[in-house]
């Protein structure tokens, strides 16, 4: 009798178990896919400008790209200079490519790369909140997942959802091209022919 119970008790423990693994990104990463994704990165390395909508507003954003640490660490720089300025790490950790991202809420919400997804493409990088540190709890306002789509070597698209009291609040899009141009101007041997490559 008491062994049905604690086998009726994991059973019952299971999908709880299977969304933990979920919520923190614990699946196996595309080892491949992940350092493709990041080469993609590190190829955004300089200037963009464009469009950011949020919250019934639209105005013009500015984003910076840095490839730092030796290679191993992309900084992306959001709305240099500005008192909103914040700050987002992109790293592999192992098989997973990650970000961290250092947000005005006075939070850093860590994601990870969902590319063990059937339906994933190199260019369109979905992150899935991880955890965070600075977060009293999972219902205070934070970011919860990011869509980078990479539609050539000169235009970016990024969303991000904002979580609010443990739902969506709701979300920014920017819409971006590469300041001068052409890959050429952004000191990085990517070229429109190595994207088609992915």
């Amino acid at each position: 009798m008491k062994q049905s119970l604690v086998i009726l008790s994991l059973l019952a423990l299971a999908p709880a178990c299977a969304n933990v693994r979920e919520s923190v990104g614990l699946h196996h990463a595309d080892v491949g896919m992940s350092r493709q994704q990041f080469e993609l990165i590190k190829s955004l390395a300089g200037n963009w400008t464009g469009t950011g909508d949020g919250v019934g507003e639209s105005r013009t954003v500015e984003i910076r790209y840095r490839v730092t640490a030796a290679g191993s660490a992309v900084e992306e720089t959001m709305f240099p200079g500005t008192e909103h300025e914040m700050i987002t790490m992109y790293n592999l950790d192992g098989p997973r490519l990650m970000l961290t991202h250092y947000c005005s809420a006075g939070n850093q919400p860590q994601m990870v790369a969902t590319n063990w997804e059937v339906d994933t493409t190199p260019q369109t990088i979905h992150f899935a909140f991880a955890h965070a540190t600075n977060l009293v709890s999972q219902k205070t306002g934070h970011m919860h997942d990011m869509e980078m789509r990479i539609d050539g070597p000169d235009k970016l698209v990024e969303t991000w959802t904002y979580f609010q009291d443990g739902a969506l609040s709701h979300q920014a899009k920017f819409e971006l091209t590469r300041v001068g141009g052409k890959v050429a101007a952004a000191a990085t041997p990517f070229t429109a022919a190595t994207f088609e490559s992915f």
